[in-house]
């Protein structure tokens, strides 16, 4: 099944994964064998207790009850009761030892989904990863709950086995020859539905992770998919994935019932022969206390470990195989990176000027946008059909019209995050498809509306895209942004900030400083003062502007175009291009934009 970048594994992938995962679990098992031996230790008191509690039973009716001897038999009840009562401390030691297996896997398992989505965002930036929330959260807290149960369960009947057998055997071995065969064909038949049901665990898991990239992909394109009428389109996509996550589900119900089954063979089967057998075992010598012994082991202890065990691996042990797959790293390793930009005297970085063929591009303009067309989905209407946009290098250019025309989508295709259907963009010459992603990020700067700051000093935020910039550089830029009464708000320059605490309009702000001392000659900002007061806005894009280079603004406010060189008016297919004045002459859309703006 493929959907959504999300592609499910193949069978033959599926057991290359799983012979992968061994030797590690291992490695992790083998690193904790003093944890293991006191967990079996432990559990030894559990054999002791299964043991004891059929076999006293035996004996209180055959030397107790049953021989009119009423003490006798109330003082191996008592040891019975005694073994019972033993299993609180017993509990509270599995569960010490089982908290040491269990945290350090799951503290593993973030590490590795962090280093993963680190190591594929480096290598495919403008890919994004939309199961790594899933694995970092949903996932690892299956695999925890799902490891701490099964080592619980299979412990449990392990345990719980030998005593049951011990007691058997005990009290005589003519109950072997009637418990053991159902009980290991039910078990042979429940072992023969896990690889299927690991399948169809696996098949869930891919559907699950496919409706995740599906919705965040949704969710950010929601103003796109509204502006291009694609919302039906889109609905029918995201219903067949719906569709086959139910059809997923329902496998594995289907399993669960075949897995009743299993468990009615081995866990009812032995009751019944033994019932069956009553007769021909008290001609061999078997006392009435003896028997009852042996219901009790069944009843009590061995049936519903059993049970419990093939719960445990039908849900919990596919469920975990399957989840682990998906922290298997297949990503190869991030290329070298690339050398840092040089910087010069002025503080702006010397770029090459020659084309890839060599050709002199110093006088290209700064931005070719030739007949781009550009839609969201096959059959969707286009949101930029055959735009032409020549952008002087040294200008400073505001884009304006209707929300959901598609103006954040040409700053994604001037920045290079999008890739037009038909057409070339061209940064100084040079086709931005042919650009790498360090050349990217030295030619140009996109400021989205979601500002992104994290957790760390100001001075890191505010230098994160040029490091390398002197204490004076840094100075003039938070003076020409105005930001000076902001970072003292916040501690100053070596203050520790966290984003939750900061609003908006504040990341934004910071966002802008750190765009002005970036070394890169264009600057796209998409509604990226859209928090900032008007006064604080007109200071910031002043700045901006004056600033060396070429500056491309999304307008959020219509005072942005009165203070840009030129105009780009997005209307459907006539857009209009021109200086303010042009614009108003020429281009009903720009004056009614600018009547509402005005009378607003």
């Amino acid at each position: 099944m493929t959907a959504s970048g999300t592609t499910g594994r193949a069978p033959g992938e599926a057991r290359g994964t799983l012979s992968g995962l061994l030797p590690r679990a291992r490695r992790f098992l083998l690193r904790r064998k003093g944890v293991l031996l006191r967990l079996a230790g432990w559990s030894l008191l559990e054999s002791a207790q299964t043991f004891l509690g059929g076999y006293c039973l035996a004996r209180a009716l055959d030397r107790g009850f049953l021989a009119g001897r009423t003490g006798s038999g109330l003082a191996w009840l008592g040891v019975a009761a005694v073994a019972i009562l033993a299993g609180g401390p017993l509990v509270r030691g599995v569960f010490a030892q089982l908290s040491s297996l269990v945290e350090p896997l799951r503290d593993a398992l973030v590490r590795r989904a962090v280093t993963q989505s680190l190591r594929r965002a480096v290598a495919e930036p403008a890919r994004a990863d939309g199961g790594a929330v899933s694995r970092l959260t949903h996932q690892t807290e299956i695999v925890r709950d799902s490891f701490a149960g099964l080592v619980l369960t299979v412990r449990s009947f392990v345990f719980t086995l030998v005593g049951a057998l011990a007691g058997l055997l005990a009290l005589t071995p003519l109950f072997l020859l009637v418990v053991v065969p159902p009980l290991a064909l039910g078990l042979l038949l429940f072992l023969a539905t896990l690889r299927p049901m690991a399948a169809a665990q696996r098949t869930f898991l891919d559907a699950d992770e496919a409706f995740a990239d599906r919705v965040g992909a949704i969710g950010g394109g929601l103003r796109d998919i509204a502006a291009c009428g694609t919302g039906a389109e889109v609905g029918i996509r995201t219903e067949r994935l719906i569709d086959a996550g139910a059809r997923a589900a329902h496998a594995l119900a289907r399993w669960a019932a075949v897995r009743t089954l299993a468990l009615g063979v081995a866990g009812q089967l032995p009751v019944i022969l033994l019932l069956a057998c009553t007769p021909w075992l008290l001609r061999q010598g078997v006392t009435a206390g003896a028997l009852m012994g042996a219901l009790a082991y069944l009843v009590q202890a061995l049936l519903p470990a059993l049970h419990t065990l093939m719960t445990a691996l039908g849900a919990a042990g596919t469920r975990l195989l399957v989840v682990l797959e998906r922290f298997e790293d297949r990503t190869a390793e991030p290329a070298a990176p690339a050398a840092p930009p040089v910087a010069g005297g002025t503080g702006t970085v010397r770029l090459r000027r020659t084309g890839r063929s060599g050709a002199q591009t110093a006088s290209a303009p700064a931005v070719e946008v030739r007949s781009v067309t550009l839609a969201y989905g096959p059959g969707a209407p286009p949101v930029l059909d055959r735009l032409g946009l020549t952008v002087e290098r040294g200008e400073h250019i505001a884009v304006v019209g209707p929300s959901g025309i598609g103006k954040s989508t040409l700053a994604g295709v001037v920045s290079g995050l999008l890739a037009p259907g038909r057409g070339t963009v061209l940064l100084e010459g040079e086709p931005v498809a042919e650009l790498r992603a360090e050349e990217l990020a030295e030619r140009r700067v996109l400021i989205p509306q979601q500002a992104y700051v994290f957790t760390g000093t100001v001075r890191d935020n505010l230098l994160h895209l040029r490091p390398e910039a002197s204490s004076a550089e840094l100075s003039h830029a938070v003076d020409a942004l105005g930001a000076g009464g902001l970072i003292g708000r916040l501690g100053g320059l070596d203050a520790v900030i966290e984003p939750a605490n900061l609003s908006q309009g504040e990341r934004q702000w910071l966002c802008l400083c750190r765009a002005y001392l970036s070394a890169a000659p264009l600057m796209i900002l998409d509604e990226a003062t859209c928090h900032l007061d008007p006064v604080a806005e007109e200071q910031a894009e002043r700045a901006l502007a004056a600033r060396p280079g070429t500056l491309i603004v999304v307008a959020h406010r219509l005072s942005s175009a009165r203070r840009a060189d030129r105009v780009l008016v997005l209307d459907g297919t006539r857009p209009a291009f021109g200086t303010h004045e042009e614009l108003l002459a020429g281009s009903a859309l720009y004056r009614d934009l600018m009547g509402h703006w005005g009378s607003g």
